[in-house]
């Protein structure tokens, strides 16, 4: 895989995030201080490499939204490892419902900021849904979400959760220059590779790795879409990984 930068991104700065794609929208991240970041853990998922039962240890959960194939094994993963929940506050509270400490869980929203464990969770816009199942049906589950995460060495990823293409995505380059985009591609539920193209080429990561696709035949986007519709330069930022390969 390769991948070019035209942003200020030194040998240093690039050091030390280490990141295994789960398969789907699920990612686990370790920082430069050995802090243990999950997104949208659903390792149920079928292309996940990892099970709940091999999760050694977490310090923060993030969760873009309340579908079910986002919060995923979140309670079994929190509850066993003491990691604390980064979430819109409508899927706080439906966590805590669920057994999870107040303390444990951490609601936002959009625009607002987040410190924890060394690193900063800065949560931005998403054009999705974000209905949770529940026993009792599906329960609103408020705004859905990206996440833009700063490490403590400066190395900022954005995922951007479950969204289509929208214009304020300039935004999100303006204010946080995105070393890393992980983005969706799988089209029908998100945007797809046409979109998500012109995501990139709004953001201007350094890289952008392509996720939640592959995962059920209605996903049908796949990276050689999105590479078809990207020019050179940008199309020498993707990074393509296989689910629970490592990429630094």
């Amino acid at each position: 895989m390769t991948a070019i930068s035209t942003q200020d991104t030194t040998p240093e700065k690039l050091q030390g995030v280490d990141l295994f794609w789960l398969g789907h929208a699920a990612f686990r991240l370790t920082s430069p201080e050995d802090k243990i970041v999950y997104i949208d853990p659903w390792l149920e998922n079928p292309k996940s490499p990892l099970q709940v039962d091999q999760v050694a240890g977490a310090d923060v959960i993030i969760l873009t939204h309340g579908h079910f194939d986002h919060v995923g094994n979140t309670v079994e993963i929190a509850g066993k490892t003491g990691a604390t929940v980064i979430c819109p506050v409508e899927v706080g509270h439906y966590l805590t419902a669920q057994g999870l400490s107040g303390d444990q869980v951490v609601g936002m929203n959009i625009g607002g900021t987040v410190r924890q464990a060394g690193m900063e969770f800065t949560m931005v816009f998403a054009a999705h849904s974000s209905g949770i199942t529940g026993e009792d049906g599906v329960i609103p589950g408020g705004n859905p979400a990206g996440m833009v995460i700063t490490f403590e060495n400066g190395f900022t990823v954005y995922h951007t959760g479950d969204t289509d293409f929208f214009g304020d995505m300039q935004y999100i380059r303006e204010f946080h220059e995105p070393d890393l985009m992980l983005l969706c591609i799988g089209d029908h539920f998100t945007m797809g590779p046409r979109k998500a193209a012109k995501s990139i080429e709004t953001v201007r990561p350094s890289y952008a790795l392509p996720m939640h696709y592959g995962t059920f035949p209605l996903l049908t986007g796949t990276p050689g879409d999105l590479l078809e519709n990207l020019s050179k330069e940008y199309r020498e930022r993707v990074i393509v990984a296989e689910p629970g390969a490592p990429v630094q």
